[in-house]
């Protein structure tokens, strides 16, 4: 139903932008370090679950509710500034090492899983980048559009996973950087509470774009 060419194209794009420092690969990195792979794994989970959410949702039109109704574009993007901003505070505060491994609280696999989907899915510049790129590759002669864009939605979601999972495992291959240098840890808490707050103030000025 969906050409050979969109779907390379979709993957091009969708591995430009996965690599591109955002909320999501933030929070996994972070994770990450500080409590193994198998944390970042399942908070990767939540991720996933949450981008084929917006997937499923954008295919039924919410990127174009987003950009009619103002009002609930305005209202999401508001708590997920404030959930990201929370998540900085939390990673630059207090006097510990945030990403040692034994001096950070474990969460659970349900809290991981819950805070993944949560940073998903209170970005919603994901329905939007996906309202944006999506259609672009839609042809309508070859079927519906909206079940073309579910399944270039998944080829999105696909190479999102596969490259996540990549920076998962750096993450916590460069763990024991962080438990030998208390610069290291340091500088790490600050780049990553500072990058995680610049994107929450992106996220708290961005205008959602008429699709």
């Amino acid at each position: 139903m969906v050409t050979a060419g969109a779907v390379a194209g979709v993957a091009v794009i969708a591995f430009g932008l996965v690599i591109t420092p955002g909320p999501n690969l933030m929070y996994l990195v972070s994770r990450s370090i500080s409590q193994g792979p198998a944390a970042g794994f399942t908070s990767l989970a939540g991720v996933i679950v949450g981008l084929l959410c917006y997937v499923a949702a954008t295919a039924a039109g919410l990127a174009v509710l987003f950009a009619a109704v103002p009002e609930l574009f305005l209202a999401v993007k508001i708590a997920g500034a404030l959930y990201l901003l929370w998540l900085a505070w939390g990673i630059v505060r207090g006097g510990r090492r945030v990403f040692g491994s034994g001096e950070l609280p474990n969460h659970s696999p349900r809290r991981l899983f819950n805070m993944g989907l949560a940073t998903c899915l209170l970005n919603p510049k994901v329905a939007l980048m996906y309202a944006a790129l999506l259609p672009q590759f839609v042809d309508p002669g070859r079927g519906l559009p909206s079940v073309q864009i579910m399944l270039l939605g998944l080829v999105q979601v696909a190479v999102a996973a596969t490259v996540n999972a990549l920076w998962v495992l750096l993450a916590a291959t460069a763990k024991s950087l962080f438990n030998r240098s208390e610069l290291a840890d340091r500088v790490a808490r600050w780049v990553t509470g500072s990058l995680l707050g610049g994107f929450a103030v992106h996220l708290g000025l961005s205008q959602p774009t008429h699709a």
